[in-house]
């Protein structure tokens, strides 16, 4: 979860971490590509709650706090959402999530 903030973060200076992205996005929600968000500065990520539901499926519930920046001077927004990870041959995938 934290990688993929981390991701989201740098993607308007690093596009190439769309395909990180990607790759960490399960096969059967994967979109087919991501578009680089210019307009968005992340702040900061809480993890509220880490779920094991068995050995491959697990929940993360977590606010990441954000600013446009035509709007940096601005009240932040936040992004609450429970997500959804399966693992796969040993790796972590990002399923699908709920917002709040």
């Amino acid at each position: 979860m934290r990688s993929r903030y981390s991701a989201y973060a740098l993607l308007s200076e690093k596009p190439d971490l769309q395909g990180y992205l990607l790759l960490t996005w399960h096969p059967e929600s994967r979109p087919e590509h991501l578009e680089a968000e210019s307009a968005i500065k992340w702040l900061g990520l809480q993890v509220k709650r880490y779920q094991t539901l068995d050995a491959d499926h697990a929940i993360v519930e977590f606010v990441a706090r954000y600013k446009f920046t035509d709007n940096f001077g601005g009240k932040a927004e936040r992004l609450h959402e429970t997500s959804r990870f399966e693992r796969i041959e040993n790796r972590w995938y990002y399923l699908d999530g709920k917002f709040d």
